[in-house]
């Protein structure tokens, strides 16, 4: 991303002696929206179960999720702008706090619909974090190694979602309850599912208790940086970005990516339980996915090596056929080696959000926040890949619904071509303001 400090300069979004200080702050909102966000893959089967849901309707728990991006993320960056980078995160680690509170009410009524209600909340405060979270840790640093510091930023994102999943698995899918909820009905029903559902009040309770920490650490660094704060803009001016071709393109990259992680992740616990993939147990399924987000984990700390040596369009084209390439051999396989080679699409996904974003972002300059803001909204694709995926799972199978990623992640190669056809197409039209403070928000 091209929008950061003067090359060669110092960081100048911060004190020389709080850069450091900065960057791992930033690593630990990674960390944080990433772990959180992946226990939906271990919340999908509990729930799934409880409320005896068809794959459609049981993705409708993304839906809820990633709506949020689409509705908030503009506002998340006029938030920015109004308050500036540090407070704005405060805000947004203040909004999970309250979505993750909502599990009691929901747990307590027993119903569906509440939980989405929470999700949807607890979304809105990862959308806030994650519109501050991915230009800031780009201007902490010198514009050529942007490239390389967000995909180092997304690996604590990526470790999140792997210590998450596995642990959320035990927590939640561990009380599994074998009680056939079909045989049940009325106050029995409501009963059953509102004592099952505690074991998720008591994670969230957790992760609420330890967000409150989070955000009184952030509120006493808030004026690290030197933030020159302006008056806030008509949200609505920050869509005539996409009359760039390599930002639009890039935005739409972002949504067809989320779309398919998203998807595969959610869809993995079920499909390493069917008797003729793994035949796992629902909680040693749930554990299974820790390895799917952990080998982005691992992708992204090689990929920080690769995209300082080779160009990161080449390597954004390259993982995407190799995602392909995975997602046919376990479609068209059984046992182990179709498991494992759906998991091993991880390893693919490790560069390709931090590469995407900063691919579609470079030559935006002083407009970062709104870039940020817009290709924020794009991963609402989360909310609309997963549930179509689903569908097409209870219409066909689980193998056959691996379709939909894998024509997301063909997408995702034709925008790396265009990166390589057109390599400075905007940056070229749009130059980088070089003299503005690396913080300024938007005007």
């Amino acid at each position: 991303m091209a929008l950061i400090s003067q090359p060669g300069a110092a960081p100048a979004a911060a004190t020389t002696g709080s850069v450091a200080d900065l960057r791992g702050f930033v690593f630990a909102l990674f960390f944080i929206f990433g772990g959180i966000t992946s226990l939906n893959d271990v919340l999908i089967p509990k729930l799934k179960h409880l409320f005896a849901l068809s794959y459609a309707e049981v993705m409708l728990v993304q839906s809820a999720f990633f709506l949020a991006y689409l509705l908030i993320s503009l506002p998340a960056a006029m938030l920015v702008q109004k308050l500036g980078y540090m407070r704005t995160a405060v805000a947004g680690l203040l909004t999970m706090t309250a979505g993750c509170l909502l599990f009691l009410p929901a747990s307590s009524s027993g119903l569906f619909v509440t939980f989405l209600a929470a999700l949807f909340v607890l979304a809105s405060g990862i959308t806030i974090v994650q519109v501050v979270a991915n230009p800031l840790i780009s201007m902490l640093g010198e514009p050529r190694t942007a490239h390389s510091r967000l995909t180092f930023a997304q690996a604590f994102n990526s470790l999140g979602t792997t210590i998450f999943p596995y642990v959320g698995a035990i927590l939640i899918l561990g009380s599994l309850a074998t009680v056939d909820e079909n045989r049940l009905s009325g106050e029995a029903l409501t009963a059953f599912r509102a004592a099952e559902t505690r074991v998720i009040d008591r994670t969230y309770l957790g992760l609420a208790a330890a967000l409150v920490l989070v955000a009184a650490m952030v509120w006493l660094r808030r004026d690290r940086l030197r933030e020159e704060r302006r008056s806030v803009t008509n949200p609505l001016r920050s869509l005539d970005l996409l009359k760039r071709p390599r930002f639009a393109f890039g935005a739409a990259g972002i949504f067809v990516y989320v779309g398919a992680e998203v998807a595969i992740g959610s869809l993995l616990a079920n499909y390493l339980m069917q008797p003729d993939t793994l035949a796992l147990e629902p909680q040693a399924a749930g554990e299974r996915v820790a390895f799917y987000w952990g080998g982005a984990m691992i992708g992204r700390f090689i990929g920080t090596w690769l995209l300082r040596r080779f160009p990161p369009a080449n390597v954004l084209g390259n993982v995407a056929l190799g995602a392909i390439a995975l997602l046919a051999l376990s479609g068209f396989t059984t046992g182990t080696l179709s498991g494992t080679t759906l998991v091993l699409v991880g390893l693919t996904n490790a560069i390709m959000f931090p590469t995407i974003f900063s691919l579609a972002s470079e030559g935006l300059g002083p407009r970062a926040a709104e870039g940020s803001g817009i290709i924020c909204m794009a991963i609402v694709g989360g909310a609309i890949v997963p549930p179509l995926t689903g569908f097409v799972a209870d219409a066909t199978t689980l193998r056959a619904a691996l379709v939909v990623p894998a024509l997301c992640y063909a997408a995702i190669a034709a925008f790396a071509l265009y990166c390589r056809i057109h390599p400075e197409q905007d940056a070229a039209a749009h130059p980088v303001d070089v003299t503005m403070p690396a913080t300024a928000p938007v005007s």
